[in-house]
């Protein structure tokens, strides 16, 4: 591929993921053209409040609630698919992802304990949910590994991925017992489960960005790493690359941004195995290209998914993880098979 045309699909990709972001923050039960909503946005950047003819509840609706659910969409989206990107990478699986590994599952058991048994701990204040959904997203992970390498010495990626998917069902389990335990949160907790973006706002977004940031310059420092990692462990060793170091970093870092996502919208499945694979298609294997790309795609993807969970049977909004497993359920099958056929 050449330079020319890898330029011109980034700025395609970054045009149409653009068009979505704005397409999802106008469109809702109130209509906001494109004059208002620059209006809006200006007004509010430089403190010169509501502008003229715009009706104050049509701002407050656009900047307290439409823009930051969004972007917080957005970020989530991103923040997964490049997880998902990183551990396909490192697992040289296809099916790899924190929502099939049990990342997202062990996140949210984690955020719904802190909820229900309302812990606290002064230092953390209102990180306490992100701290909880990192933590319990990586034990998922870490027990996923252990109980991998139990079963198969050899650790296939096959095997992790299978344990992974059952250590997710096991987790689902817990939350449904608890959901039976506590029944005055059995409401929030099912809603937990199918993800939702409903009452997100800029405080959300505040903790989320500099995750995003942060670990998605990491990533990409590893990029090289990411790309020799894809050949297997014994490739990666014998071109100078320490597996296992990079293997604990990464998926700590995986760890984080899906913790960090579940810990605030709850379980939102397959947009994290989804978008890395359509990127690839689109523009290779390098993890130069894969991370930045799967981010744009999966933030565009989960904000799309978002606006038709909130439209599509207004005023009534269907949860957004069902959304994503209706599209997703059958990539993922596809991918599956398509594998099989080529060993």
């Amino acid at each position: 591929m050449t330079k020319k045309g890898t330029g011109l699909k980034i700025a395609l990709s970054a045009v149409l993921c653009l068009f979505i972001l704005i397409l999802a923050i106008r469109q809702g039960s109130v209509y906001i053209s494109l004059k208002d909503l620059f209006g809006i946005i200006g007004g509010h950047i430089t403190g010169k409040g509501t502008p003229d003819g715009i009706e104050p509840m049509m701002d407050s609706i656009f900047w307290t609630i439409r823009m930051p659910r969004a972007i917080m969409a957005f970020l989530v989206g991103g923040a997964l698919s490049l997880s998902g990107a990183c551990m396909q990478a490192l697992l040289q699986n296809p099916l790899a992802s924190s929502y099939t590994l049990g990342v997202s599952s062990g996140a949210s058991l984690g955020a719904a304990a802190v909820l229900i048994l309302e812990i606290s701990v002064p230092f953390l204040a209102g990180f306490m949910l992100p701290f909880a959904g990192f933590v319990f997203g990586l034990a998922t992970v870490i027990a996923a590994l252990l109980l991998a390498s139990a079963i198969d010495r050899s650790v296939s990626n096959t095997t992790v991925v299978l344990i992974g998917m059952v250590l997710s069902l096991f987790v689902n389990g817990m939350m449904n017992f608890l959901s039976t335990l506590y029944s005055d949160h059995s409401k929030q907790l099912i809603l937990w489960l199918m993800g939702s973006f409903s009452a997100r706002g800029w405080k959300h977004c505040a903790i989320l960005f500099p995750v995003c940031v942060v670990c998605f310059v990491f990533l990409m420092l590893m990029s090289r790493k990411l790309d020799i990692m894809s050949f297997g462990d014994l490739q990666a060793q014998a071109m100078g690359v320490d597996a296992k170091k990079t293997k604990i970093a990464a998926v700590l870092v995986c760890s984080l941004l899906t913790g960090v996502s579940v810990a605030f919208t709850g379980v939102i499945g397959f947009v994290d195995l989804a978008a890395p694979h359509v990127v690839r298609k689109i523009f290779g294997p390098a993890h130069k290209l894969v991370l930045p790309m799967s981010f744009i795609y999966g933030g565009a993807f989960m904000a799309l998914c978002d606006l038709i969970s909130r439209t599509l049977m207004s005023p009534r909004e269907i949860p957004v993880g069902a959304v994503t497993a209706l599209i997703g359920a059958p990539f993922f099958a596809y991918v599956f098979f398509a594998s099989r056929r080529k060993r």
